[in-house]
């Protein structure tokens, strides 16, 4: 063991005990606190002292995510990841508040803080029971940008805008830290570093990320948060990028370090290392080799095998037995570790500045009264004529639809303390009970072969499904459309859902939920009318099922289970009540009907599963054009985790209020805002295209060719980004350019108070290279009474303009005009000026030098790929003629020489000017090397190009480029 031991002084080590935790001893005779425990010295000198204190062993055995209690020294057990993305998950009822791209929503950072800080504080509230699952190291927030709203977890993210991603996130996790950079309240992890934007094959997919794209877009997400200490780590992703596993990105030391001072906790994704094997990723051999990889790219802790260490602390061990790792490698793993455990205050007297906080702030009435706000602040009104606000004497009103009467959680959501539905909201609004519908068709389903019915259990339990000459409430179920043919079946016998648990199908959910969602089912319409009843849980899509997926009698007693398609039941579906037809009756003559329609967060997409279309479920729009005939005063909620495309709802109803699935308070929240207690003032972080072909693959990463988010989609959206509308209006003066940016009068012109989100964008009118149609810099959320107003302040700096430059790899203000524009959204500008400004000009591509092949300007049929396990990107051609383009680049007089760096498959590389078909300068061939991480220097002579030119470089098929060079070589030899 390094450095000298010693003992804590004997009048402290009865609070050390308490503070170890049960089951850790301190030594019996003490002298003096060791250093670590010393909160008067520097994190370093502290962290230094307890490293030197232990062994290898106990070393090693901190890099897993259950950190294991060592007794000789009084330190208890830690664990990485408690799951807190919009409350504290998985522990025991707390706070939810709405999903993250909700809280998002409401473009208030201040709020946003105050969530966190609640959520901090309830995190540490659990701190004296520290049930399973409980830690202060927080697994949120999720700043990956929300690319593609077809993503199953959009609702953990933000926005697709990295520029607010940045600030919610940092406001999210200055909430959660406390804000104090000495002294950590909990200590929240970015998720997932980096460009996880598809649940679609996760692990094995590769993101390509160009230079401007990683830099400009992706990474800018994930910064502002650690550069602002407001986070202590990241997490890496699952998937690839580049070719590489973000579990061995050299970015998680080489860049996100960089960003802060301070000591960062970088973890992995669960059971990623492990993916990092054959039969996976097939990145490295054994688990020794891949994390040591991991270790020496960045990650600190690994979270796999659940809480059995013992997979990795063996493969560490092994790893420095093999000279794969040294010991200095795993000190500084561990000392990162240990930086942040001693700013959560874990050595300190009492736990620190923290240690005091209990179970009394859960759920308690000061964060019953934050989630109503958040929840009331995160609703977007995205169309409204003049149905909305509802009128105080509209008292004889009917809430409908699926969601009228429920409230559904997420995967990540917390366990509600109580639940105020829409339904609950506005009847307590009103002081009286309000008219209801779940709009939901009630079925029976009969064999056409037996005449039996299928029946449930009647009991809280349930029972399991058989078939039986009954026809009574026990043969009747709900059925709840959730698009993509997907249903789930409520029996009526006790209003349990019905799923599959391995050997059965039994009604006894409350809700769909677990991890294989196994209460969906699909209804297959038959030629004869009758239809087969196919069990879709989420396991029957993976690899390694092999049962089949139809139901039907499995024994004597009828107990339904899975049978091929052959032997499946035709069932005919007799519907004893229509769901439209009493969601009709009950809205009929009201003063104003409210249908409520929208996702169940564990169906309509969620971790592991992406939407294949983001339209409204058959069902529900029948339901709402039915409702909006019946009755003219039909307002509609869409209450859902994504941008929905709606069809031609929108344009046949008055009014659509869209919210996330907002927690606890969801009902109080839209009585509120439907009633114009509240005025709506959200605004989307995210573009709403009008159907999914306005879309390109999920897979796709590369926003700028492929013309993704408000920043370069060329179409016509159905709901432009930062879009929101207010029961007032505003009217904005003109911009004036002050000291650090912009200022610009908005007045409050309308009869109601109100807040107006007021965004400043940017717009490089000329550059080298191709510009964001608009990019979001600054933005406000200010509140005005009537006729009120005020003077808003937006920041902009010059190098707030900057790009990245791939010609020389650095950031770039390039000299211009720059226009500034701010509006109410990104395509409802009320004030612009132009701005001159003096930076730089990019020069011609100077191709003598070493040019890195992925700093293209343009290319076609190529992959970004690893050009070494370590660290490096190359470029991969898919096929032959895959090209590469190289703009205005200055070329010499006379015959030159081309140089390339090349692995792969035998193949050539082809020199041309102005086109992948232009004028063929020269081309290079190479044999081919002995593995895609071998490479070889291949050259041709060049002919005459000179002047300024566009460069193409036409690729063989399986070819990998890692740099070249042009330059001029004397005359041809």
């Amino acid at each position: 063991m390094k450095g000298t031991r010693r003992r804590p002084g004997a009048a402290l080590v009865v609070a050390l005990a308490l503070l170890a935790g049960p089951g850790v001893c301190l030594p019996a005779h003490a002298d003096a606190a060791p250093a670590f425990r010393d909160p008067d010295l520097p994190v370093a000198a502290r962290v230094d002292d307890l490293l030197a204190r232990l062994t290898l062993d106990e070393k090693v055995s901190l890099l897993h995510q259950y950190e294991p209690a060592i007794p000789r020294l009084g330190i208890g057990a830690f664990r990485t990841g408690t799951e807190a993305l919009h409350g504290v998950a998985w522990l025991g009822k707390a706070t939810v508040f709405p999903q993250a791209v909700g809280l998002a929503s409401t473009w208030d950072p201040a709020l946003i803080e105050r969530v966190g800080s609640a959520v901090g504080d309830e995190a540490r509230g659990f701190q004296q029971e520290r049930p399973d699952g409980w830690g202060l190291n927080l697994w949120a927030p999720v700043v990956n940008l929300l690319r593609d709203p077809r993503w199953g977890r959009n609702e953990e993210g933000y926005s697709e805008d990295p520029y607010l991603t940045g600030s919610i996130s940092t406001a999210y996790g200055d909430g959660l830290t406390g804000g104090d950079p000495d002294h950590l309240k909990t200590a929240p992890t970015l998720k997932h570093y980096l460009a996880n934007n598809n649940e679609t094959h996760r692990t094995t997919t590769s993101s390509d990320l160009r230079p401007r794209v990683l830099h400009e877009y992706d990474e800018a997400a994930f910064r502002p948060a650690i550069a602002a200490d407001a986070a202590t780590g990241v997490m890496s992703s699952y998937n690839l990028v580049n070719g590489r596993p973000d579990t061995v990105n050299p970015d998680l030391d080489d860049v996100v370090r960089g960003w802060t001072d301070k000591d960062l906790l970088n973890v992995t994704d669960a059971f990623a290392p492990g993916n990092l094997l054959p039969g996976n990723q097939d990145y490295y051999p054994t688990l020794a080799e891949g994390d040591a990889a991991a270790l020496k790219a960045g990650i600190d802790s690994f979270t796999d095998n659940s809480a059995d260490p013992g997979p990795t602390t063996t493969a560490v061990k092994s790893a420095l037995e093999q000279g794969l790792l040294k010991e200095s490698d795993v000190d500084t793993a561990v000392s990162h570790i240990l930086a942040v455990r001693v700013r959560l205050g874990e050595f300190d007297p009492g736990g620190g500045r923290y240690g005091s906080i209990d179970s009394s702030v859960i759920d308690s009435p000061a964060h019953r009264k934050l989630a109503r706000e958040a929840a009331t602040k995160a609703a977007v009104l995205l169309k409204n004529d003049k149905a909305l606000p509802l009128k105080a004497s509209a008292r004889n009103v009917a809430v409908v639809g699926p969601l009228a009467d429920t409230l559904y959680t997420d995967w990540y959501s917390g366990t509600l303390p109580y639940a105020v539905t829409p339904k609950d909201g506005i009847a307590a609004k009103l002081g009286t009970s309000v008219a209801s519908s779940e709009g939901a068709d009630r079925i029976t389903l009969r064999n056409t072969a037996t005449g039996r019915y299928v029946t449930a259990g009647a009991t809280a339990d349930g029972a399991s499904l058989k078939e039986s000459a009954e026809n009574g409430t026990a043969s009747r179920f709900d059925v709840f459309d959730w698009g993509s043919g997907i249903v789930t079946l409520r029996s009526a016998a006790n209003g349990k859902y019905v799923g599959y648990n391995w050997s059965g199908f039994v009604n006894d959910q409350v809700q769909p939920n677990g991890w294989y969602v196994q209460q969906q089912f699909v209804l297959e319409r038959q030629d004869d009318g009758s239809s087969l009843l196919r069990y879709a849980g989420y396991e029957t899509a993976e690899s390694w099922w092999s049962n089949p997926v139809y139901l039907g009698p499995t024994g004597d007693d009828g107990t339904l289970g899975l049978v091929p398609k052959e032997r499946a039941a035709h069932y005919d579906k007799d519907v004893v009540r229509s769901g439209v037809d009493e969601a009709v009756a009950a809205v009929k003559g009201r003063d104003a009907a409210v249908v409520v329609v929208g996702s169940m967060p564990s169906i309509n997409g969620r971790e592991d599963h992406d939407r294949t279309d983001m339209g409204l479920a058959p069902a529900q729009e029948a339901l709402v054009e039915a409702v909006r005939a019946a009755n003219p005063r039909t307002v509609v909620v869409v209450e859902n985790s994504y941008p929905t495309t709606l069809g031609a709802l929108q344009k046949k109803v008055p009014a659509v209020l869209w919210t996330t699935h907002a927690g606890q308070e969801t009902g109080n929240a839209l009585a509120d805002l439907l009633y114009g207690d509240a005025n709506p003032a959200g605004r989307l972080t995210q573009t709403w295209y009008a159907s999914e072909s306005d879309l390109p693959s999920i897979l796709d990463y590369d926003i700028i060719k492929s013309g993704r988010t408000y920043q370069y989609f060329k179409g016509r959206p159905l709901y432009p980004f930062g879009h929101g509308l207010s029961y007032t209006s505003f009217r904005y003066g003109g911009l004036k350019r002050v000291d650090g940016g912009y200022e610009v009068a908005v007045k409050n012109t309308g009869s109601r108070a109100g807040d107006e989100v007021v965004q400043l964008y940017t717009h490089q009118r000329i550059s080298r290279d191709e510009q964001p149609l608009k990019q979001l810099k600054a933005y406000a959320r200010v509140s005005l009474e009537p006729g009120e107003t005020k003077t808003v302040r937006l920041g902009l700096r010059t190098e707030d303009l900057a790009h990245w430059d791939v010609t020389r790899s650095r950031p770039v203000v390039e000299s211009g005009t720059y226009d500034v524009l701010v509006g109410a959204s990104s395509s409802d500008i009320r004030a612009r000026a132009s701005l001159a400004v003096r930076g730089e000009t990019i020069p011609p591509r100077d191709l003598t030098r070493a040019t890195r092949a992925e700093n293209f300007d343009d290319y076609a049929g190529v992959r970004l790929v690893d050009e070494s396990k370590v660290r490096g990107t190359a470029v991969g051609a898919a096929g032959d003629g895959a090209w590469l383009k190289f703009a205005d680049a200055r070329l010499g007089p006379g015959t030159g020489r081309f140089t390339a760096r090349v692995a792969g498959t035998a193949g050539t590389v082809e020199v041309r000017l102005g086109s992948p078909t232009g004028t063929l300068l020269g081309t290079a061939h190479t044999d081919g090397t002995a593995s895609p991480y071998s490479y070889e220097t291949v050259s041709a002579t060049v002919a005459d190009g000179a002047g300024r030119k566009d460069v193409y470089l036409v690729l063989s098929g399986g070819l990998r480029l890692s740099s070249f060079t042009l330059r001029g070589a004397g005359p041809p030899r």
